[in-house]
């Protein structure tokens, strides 16, 4: 595909998506992200938006994802009551240690069930495992250079990752929320929103309407330009810091300015931020989307996916459990899943889906901490294991 057309249409396809929205109920009841998602992965399964390592394409498409939820994450949490998430602080901590428990207990046990399956270098393929479902694929870069496994290896965990964990994306913004609200304590608290000014959102927390009227398009530019400085310090801490644009770094800092900028009510009272940040959601998750590649693998290579998937319905189900025990409720468990076993920047698509933003910074929060500590988990699993 031509890499002008293939870029043009990863910003006009968020703005057909929000137009459909306003227009019909089919498309309210799909919701924004599911449409996003659809449009990404059509042409992907094709084969139009998979591209060569070191092509023109790729790097397009990496970074509009690394710059589209770093602008959206602030647009997103200006006009959120931070209060009513340090509430939910000790659910938070639940959420967050039940997924690392489960996560380690599906990883280790995995480990022994497919030890003699053929699964080349075990060891270090549970120790990824452990890095990239408690924070991303930056933990699971972060331990295949650690311990220097083949780039083979790599490329197939990695497919097979994609392949699992994508579903389970699809499946909750789909409406899978709705499935665990009904197994996890419920509390209508996303049902009905409030916003900063206590108005009920009933209709969701998507309001696109009203968008481009001239005084509420150039007020909500206000915000745009505040995400985007936030961006530019987080960019600037790491540099500074690391020598590097560390996603760590850039993150934590653009999610702390936020809250704190959240406090100031000039801010919190920017109209549209929350619709503008979604936009941006929107074109991170049709560029995702459009990398979905089902095609890239071989027989020889299944039994890795199915240690993948061992791991991944294993962590689910126990930190489904985990969470029943200490009543977290259902949108904070979904959030917390996807922080975990995606990253931090698939949360705002859930919550967007979900229509509940109060739990945007405890999933952020979450992904963070997974971040943190993963790498260490994933290189003290790796030295534990290959002992054995």
């Amino acid at each position: 595909m031509n890499v002008a057309l293939l870029t043009i249409g990863y910003f006009v396809f968020p703005v057909i998506i929000i137009l459909l929205f306003n227009k019909y109920k089919w498309a309210k009841s799909v919701g924004t992200v599911i449409l996003a998602y659809a449009a990404g992965i059509i042409p992907a399964l094709f084969g139009l938006t998979q591209f060569p390592e070191g092509t023109a394409g790729l790097a397009i498409q990496k970074n509009i994802m690394s710059i589209a939820v770093p602008i959206a994450i602030p647009l997103m949490l200006f006009n959120c009551n931070f209060k009513l998430w340090t509430k939910s602080l000790p659910k938070t901590a639940a959420a967050l240690g039940g997924g690392i428990l489960a996560v380690l207990v599906a990883v280790v046990s995995g480990f022994f069930i497919f030890r003699n399956t053929g699964v080349d270098d075990i060891a270090n393929v549970s120790a990824m495992m452990t890095g990239i479902y408690t924070g991303g694929t930056m933990n699971f870069n972060a331990l295949a250079s650690a311990l220097e496994v083949d780039p083979t290896t790599i490329a197939t965990v990695l497919a097979f990752e994609m392949i699992v964990t994508f579903p389970i994306i699809m499946f909750i913004v789909g409406g899978g929320y709705k499935f665990f609200r009904k197994i996890l304590p419920f509390q209508d608290e996303a049902t009905v929103v409030a916003d900063s000014d206590g108005k009920d959102l009933e209709h969701g927390i998507e309001q696109y309407s009203g968008m481009l009227r001239v005084r509420t398009f150039f007020r909500s530019l206000i915000g745009l330009g505040i995400s985007i400085g936030f961006l530019g310090i987080g960019a600037g801490l790491s540099l500074l810091f690391t020598g590097t644009l560390n996603e760590l770094i850039i993150i934590l800092t653009i999610t702390t300015l936020s809250i704190i900028a959240s406090f100031s009510k000039f801010i919190r009272e920017i109209p549209k931020t929350f619709e503008l940040g979604m936009f941006f959601i929107l074109i991170f998750s049709v560029v995702v989307a459009s990398q979905f590649d089902p095609y890239h693998l071989n027989k020889s290579s299944l039994i890795v996916g199915g240690f993948l998937l061992f791991i991944v319905l294993v962590a689910s189900l126990l930190h489904l459990l985990l969470c029943r025990i200490f009543k977290v409720s259902g949108d904070l468990f979904s959030v917390a899943l996807v922080a975990l076993l995606c990253s931090p920047p698939f949360v705002p698509p859930v919550v967007g889906a979900m229509g509940n933003k109060k739990v945007l910074i405890s999933g952020i929060v979450i992904g963070l901490i997974g971040y943190a500590i993963g790498t260490y988990l994933g290189v003290a699993l790796a030295w534990a294991l290959g002992g054995i």
